[in-house]
């Protein structure tokens, strides 16, 4: 049975081994983010249960690895004007907005993972 994600969109790639690579990024207001965390939790707890203990360094044996960052980012608007009398800009900053989280995971494995990691979670 497939499981479908609704934020993580995850992009293939293969090098010349047979090593393949996921990546995924979502990024969310905060309102978002508990959904996006359960489903990086539902994605790594799989991978932790149907290869127990295999996980590690491909080039060092490991059946398949992953890494996993997060990043926070305030934005704010400004207020341009031109003045054309003395023909510069000026800048008004305005008010930080609601920040946006920005989640990204890798997760590379062996061609054996990664067929059950598609079937698993249902990716093209």
């Amino acid at each position: 049975m497939t499981i479908p994600l609704q934020y993580l969109d995850f992009d293939y790639s293969e090098d010349g081994d047979g090593i393949g690579t996921f990546d995924a990024m979502a990024s969310t207001a905060p309102d978002r983010v508990p959904a996006v965390h359960a489903e990086i939790a539902r994605v790594l707890g799989w991978a932790h249960e149907a290869f127990a203990g295999a996980r590690g360094p491909l080039d060092e044996g490991g059946e398949w690895d992953y890494d996993l960052q997060g990043q926070r980012e305030w934005s704010a608007p400004e207020a341009l004007d031109y003045d054309e009398a003395t023909q510069r800009l000026s800048v008004k900053a305005g008010a930080a907005g609601v920040p946006r989280h920005t989640v990204s995971l890798s997760i590379s494995g062996t061609p054996a993972f990664c067929a059950a990691l598609r079937a698993r979670f249902g990716f093209d």
